[in-house]
């Protein structure tokens, strides 16, 4: 974006400077909300098999696991987002961090798989309170584009280290005292964050006249778990069944009818002019594509490991360990690359580079050794570090400050609908009986496609006027 056009966007609502220590805090705060919504992520990853062992299930529970976290995350994102606006983005946070808090202890405490799946949708929801709620405390705190480009960075760094401590931290809590710890971790997580927000964030401007669209959320969490539900049975009763074939059609449904809501609605939960933005909507575009790629491999990656090549829950953590770590000074690195030779550029080569890491697993089979497969997987997640601090930091720099917490719920929502189509898709493609390795290969070939998508989407296909 041309600096007139953003010091004209960045005017309204501008806050007044916090002092090095509050600012660093404040960080600390959002990185430790982003972080434990991260680190559920890879750590629940880690334990499928040992719940389904705990608990019972097939692959279709355990993609019911992963997936009622995120689509209930994906769902209410964007009325979390407005929620912000409307009451200031530290309150609604805090309130988030505490139900995620609470329902973790009670996955901790589940005493069936049902039990467990309703409270990870629980979690998912606290997660859509925490996560865009914390950029907008981030885009409040730092109004300087090059300052909130670096605080973004460190904000993904942290969900970095949660990503790469989760599997590690998982597997060791697992092999000592079961599956259930990985929850009760979250614990001190949830208090610390909760005094570090009460102590030092600086509240939003609030917008009271900002409404809830209640048809409008209704509408996405029909269409997402409609989508979800049919393409998980499809594993199991096959794509013809009439279940399957009723899901397509009611996700269908409530889609149509969401975009209606939103277009007719006087203060949509996701107000479709944004997307008339060029940059905004790629950067959108781009989110979804990532995640479905890149998630869903992750779900498959962790079965792989565990019921094809007999790996422990300790054992498959570490295997997972270079490819998260390296996350972490990627994403430090991202924002400093951005600066010099841009930001669709950055993210475009990030995308290549996960995209090529995927089709060099392709050769990949039962019994595979791992450190024939270890540098592809850390080229995919570098991939990933490369582009999530510049897609991030541009889309939020795209909008007004005062729809901050809209914009960030848009990027986030897309993501986590990718990362639902992804598990869902995926799983349903190892699924059937026989049919692991097959699945897997076209998982890869699947992802590598997308990203390569995503790459030409960001790069090329935004107007000569946009940003870099």
């Amino acid at each position: 974006m041309r600096p007139s056009s953003t010091a004209a966007l960045q005017a309204p609502d501008t806050p007044a400077p916090l002092s090095r220590m509050a600012g660093a805090l404040t960080l600390a705060a959002m990185s430790l909300g982003f972080g434990v919504v991260q680190l559920d992520i890879t750590i629940v990853n880690t334990a499928l098999d040992s719940i389904r062992s705990g608990l019972g299930g097939d692959v279709a529970a355990l993609q019911w696991v992963v997936n009622a976290y995120t689509i209930a995350f994906a769902a209410f994102i964007l009325t979390a987002g407005a929620l912000g606006d409307r009451f200031g983005a530290r309150r609604i946070f805090m309130a988030g961090f505490a139900l995620f808090t609470a329902a973790s202890v009670g996955c901790a405490l589940a005493p069936d798989a049902g039990s467990l799946i309703a409270l990870r949708g629980l979690q998912g929801l606290a997660a859509a309170l925490l996560v865009p709620n914390s950029l907008a405390l981030l885009n409040h705190a730092y109004p300087d584009p090059t300052a909130r480009g670096r605080a973004v960075g460190i904000w993904a760094a942290g969900a970095s280290l949660a990503l790469t401590a989760g599997p590690f931290v998982g597997g060791i809590l697992i092999a000592l005292t079961g599956w259930r710890a990985i929850f009760f971790v979250n614990l001190p997580i949830g208090l610390i964050g909760l005094w570090l927000a009460k102590a030092y964030a600086q509240e939003t401007p609030v917008h009271p006249g900002r409404a809830v669209d209640l048809p409008g959320q209704a509408a996405a969490v029909i269409a997402l778990g409609a989508l979800a539900a049919a393409v998980i049975e499809a594993g199991v009763r096959g794509w013809t069944d009439s279940f399957v074939m009723l899901g397509v059609i009611v996700a269908l449904i409530a889609a149509v009818a969401f975009v209606w809501q939103e277009a007719r609605a006087a203060q949509p939960m996701l107000p479709l002019a944004l997307f008339r933005h060029p940059l905004f909507a790629r950067c959108a575009l781009v989110g979804l594509l990532a995640n479905i790629a890149i998630y869903g491999l992750i779900f498959v990656f962790s079965l792989y490991f565990q019921e094809i090549n007999g790996l422990s829950p300790f054992a498959t953590g570490l295997a997972f360990l270079p490819m998260f770590g390296v996350v972490f000074p990627v994403n430090l690195l991202a924002p400093r690359i951005a600066e010099r030779v841009g930001a669709r550029v950055t993210i475009a080569l990030g995308a290549a580079l996960s995209a090529v890491a995927c089709l060099a697993l392709l050769p990949i089979a039962p019994g595979t050794p791992y450190a024939a497969m270890a540098l592809q997987l850390v080229g995919l997640s570098c991939g990933l570090g490369l582009m999530v601090p510049p897609l991030t930091s541009t889309l939020l720099g795209s909008v007004d400050r005062s729809r901050s917490g809209v914009a960030a719920g848009v990027l986030n929502a897309t993501r986590q609908s990718g990362s639902v189509f992804g598990v869902a898709l995926f799983g349903a493609l190892i699924g059937p009986a026989g049919a692991f390795m097959h699945g897997l290969r076209l998982s890869i070939i699947i992802s590598a496609t997308l990203m390569l998508a995503a790459a030409g989407v960001i790069r090329w296909g935004a107007p000569s006027g946009a940003a870099r």
